[in-house]
């Protein structure tokens, strides 16, 4: 591997690209950006997601058994 090649940054996704890979809507991924629910930074006046960031909110929002009611 090149040097260049690891100090390149990923490629940030669109809202569609971010909302395609949670399966949801752009409007969705807004909401949750405009709510400091997932990190977006604003290029050009269009909002991108650094996948990242996507993979840290997926990550926060996982559960495990133990979290979930069990007493029904």
């Amino acid at each position: 591997m090149l040097l260049r090649e690891l100090s390149m940054p990923k490629p940030l996704l669109t809202l569609d690209e971010a909302a395609q890979r949670l399966r949801t809507t752009s409007w969705t991924v807004r909401r949750w950006i405009r709510e400091g629910k997932l990190v977006g930074t604003k290029i050009g006046g269009e909002w991108r997601v650094d996948p990242d960031d996507l993979e840290e909110f997926i990550r926060k929002g996982k559960t495990t058994p133990k979290d979930e009611d069990q007493g029904e």
